[in-house]
């Protein structure tokens, strides 16, 4: 599996699922553009991978078309072209469904899924033009599928996702690219240690609801990804693939021993 003179674009890459992401891709042969709202963060968390890696800070939850544009254009700058998307970038707001606040929906969505959309138009158009196909991997999550009631926007934000990228795939398999998505578990980034992994607790239910026994490491999401934007997945299109440890095949939990 190689992504030797491949171009990707790393949204959410500076830390977790993001950050595994691109030091994968970069491993694998791939040159990223690695995007983030924190300059100063992304800079720092990057050093160690040299000239194969450039760094843009971007907020998504203002995004536009001209913005999303820009992104794009800044790979095209600094690479001379694009293969691979990875729409990872994503944020989460824990409330009651009914003290759910319209201003914390609004920008969850903004982040989720009108961010992957305007990127993902923008992508294709510079894919397009270079008439060569290539890869947008979309990061959904198991619980597009399953619920956490506290966590409204971000359940609603992964199931849009995965249709989203259906949507993507049957458009733009025309073209030669392929779309698909990634279902994340529960992995340990920064953002569910600091969410659902707060205490005892909250441990041990996630841990009894996965049927390995513990939580996902960033790199085995970035293998999948990796994977996904080779050509070993050439016939791979509008799929969402989960690494989420057994949990969407187990209808029930169980106590931890």
């Amino acid at each position: 599996m190689t992504l030797t003179n491949k171009v990707a674009l790393v949204t959410g890459a500076a830390q977790g699922i993001g950050l595994a992401c691109a030091e994968r891709l970069v491993a694998d042969g791939a040159k990223v553009l690695m995007v983030d709202r924190d300059a100063a963060f992304l800079t720092t968390q990057t050093a160690h991978l040299g000239e194969k890696v450039a760094c843009l800070a971007a907020d998504l939850g203002a995004i536009d078309r001209d913005g999303a544009q820009s992104i794009v254009q800044a790979a095209l700058t600094a690479f001379g072209r694009l293969d691979i998307l990875v729409n990872n970038a994503g944020i989460m707001h824990l409330d009651d469904f009914v003290a759910y606040p319209e201003t914390a929906f609004d920008a969850v969505m903004r982040v989720n899924v009108k961010a992957p959309f305007l990127l993902g138009q923008a992508a294709a158009h510079a894919m397009i033009a270079q008439g060569e196909g290539g890869c947008v991997i979309n990061m959904s999550s198991t619980n597009a599928i399953l619920v956490n009631p506290a966590s409204t926007a971000y359940e609603v934000s992964k199931g849009a996702i995965r249709q989203l990228t259906a949507v993507m795939a049957a458009d733009l398999i025309r073209y030669g690219i392929r779309v698909n998505a990634i279902g994340p578990g529960t992995i340990l980034t920064d953002m569910v240690k600091k969410s659902l992994m707060m205490n005892a607790d909250q441990q041990d239910m996630i841990l009894s609801r996965t049927p390995i026994g513990r939580c996902g490491d960033p790199a085995e999401v970035a293998s999948v990804a990796s994977f996904l934007a080779s050509d070993d997945a050439s016939y791979i299109v509008g799929q969402t693939i989960y690494v989420d440890g057994g949990r969407l095949v187990l209808n029930y939990t169980t106590a931890n021993t």
